[in-house]
This record gives C-alpha cells, sequence and structure tokens, in this order.
C-alpha cells in the first residue's frame, strides 16, 4: 500500500504537469564538486544523526534525492542501517555507489517510488530534494512518502527557508529550479501530509561558492502516527 487509505498517491497528480528538465543534467555536470562547494552540512548532519540513532538497529532507511551519497547515505549505512538511495541524476548514482558501497542506489525519480515496490521504510531522509520540485508537487510528495512509511516510521526533513515557487536560480554555472516556503508554512504543509513534527532546527549557510546565495536551512525530524 502507498498510503494510509491504500491507493497511489501520484495518480491523482497530472504527471505531465511533471518536468524535471535540466536538473538531471545540472547534477550530472556537477558531480563531485557538489561536496566540495557545500563542504560542512552540519544541519544534515545532524538530522542525519537524529534519524540514524532514533531508529531500530537495522532499519531499512530511504535517501530520497541521495546526491554522492556523502553524508546521508554512508552516515545511515555507517550506523548499521539498510540504505536505498534514489537520484535522477545518473552521475551522481554512480558517485553514490562509489562513496557507499553497501548501500543500494537506485536511478529513480521520487515520483515512481509508489509503483517501484521498495517500501515500506523504518525511515526516510529528504534533504534538499523536495526543494527541487514545483510547490503544487510538494504536498503530494509528502503525502507519498508518509505512505511509504511504516507506522511510526521517520522522517528527516531539511529544505532552503524561501518563499518561492519554480524559481530559476544559478548553481555552479548552470540552472535550476527551487521551490519552498517560510516556516509556518512549511510546518503546515508537512503535517497536513500526516505527518507529527517532533523537532526542528534550523543553521545558516554560506556555501563555499560565489554563485550560490547564503540560505537559512530548516530541518523537521517528523513522524508518521
Amino acid at each position: 500500500m502507498s498510503d494510509t487509505e491504500g491507493h497511489q498517491v501520484y495518480t491523482g497528480y497530472e504527471r505531465a504537469a511533471i518536468d524535471r528538465a535540466g536538473q538531471a543534467e545540472a547534477f550530472d555536470a556537477i558531480g563531485d564538486r557538489y561536496d566540495d562547494v557545500f563542504p560542512h552540512k552540519e544541519g544534515q548532519l545532524t538530522a542525519g544523526a537524529w534519524l540514524a540513532k532514533e531508529l531500530p538497529a537495522g532499519s531499512r532507511v530511504l535517501d530520497v534525492g541521495c546526491g554522492t551519497g556523502v553524508p546521508t547515505a554512508r552516515q545511515l549505512a555507517d550506523a548499521g542501517h539498510r540504505v536505498t538511495g534514489i537520484d535522477i541524476s545518473p552521475g551522481m548514482i554512480e558517485l553514490g555507489r562509489a562513496n557507499v558501497p553497501g548501500a543500494d542506489f537506485r536511478l529513480m525519480d521520487l515520483a515512481d517510488l509508489e509503483t517501484a515496490g521498495l517500501g515500506p521504510f523504518d525511515g526516510i531522509a529528504a534533504f534538499f530534494s523536495l526543494l527541487m520540485l514545483p510547490r503544487k508537487e510538494i504536498p503530494v510528495a509528502l503525502r507519498m512518502l508518509h505512505g511509504q512509511l511504516r507506522p511510526g516510521g521517520l522522517l528527516a526533513l531539511g529544505m532552503v527557508e524561501a518563499d518561492v515557487d519554480d524559481f530559476a536560480i544559478p548553481f555552479l554555472g548552470h540552472t535550476i529550479r527551487v521551490s519552498g516556503y517560510l516556516r509556518e508554512e512549511l510546518r503546515q504543509v508537512v503535517s497536513d501530509a500526516g505527518f507529527e513534527i517532533d523537532g526542528e532546527e534550523s543553521f545558516a549557510y554560506a556555501p563555499a561558492s560565489t554563485d550560490v546565495s547564503p540560505e537559512i536551512q530548516v530541518f523537521l525530524n517528523c513522524r508518521r502516527p
């Protein structure tokens, strides 16, 4: 089953409206430079540590938008969990497999997750992957992830605080499109998707690049009741 009602959430979403054009290509081209430009990731490490610690030993964990596998897939695998990472960038998947050979990496759009038969999971990490979606899709994706969790399962969510919708930004010589919410609206969207929010932290972050703006990163520790 894919959600609390037992139907596939994305069946009600206009799939023709899904446009990832340019997103995967940008991350393919960026490759391992991503970790050089975003070298510290304190907030992501903190949220990943919460997820790794709160889950029972040997839990099945999904890393959505896993990128290079560093730090999250590696952090969770090193904690003894069974990690599946998904990403739409073939280049990132290749790097993930090299960086975290103990994890299972799949080239996959999250919109295809509920038909892939990979779940259910005990925990999910979604760090800065949902911000790559238009706003109208983010609540759908959250409901889908809710359905991929076992009851009592955990979601560690990372977003950038910004009042934007499918907004084009320069990113390491490429253009990507991002969406975001101000903090209270983000909390409401997550709650409306069926999650309880157990904790919240925010971090000011300045990437090591002149064409990537400083940002406020918000991390929510969530639970499926």
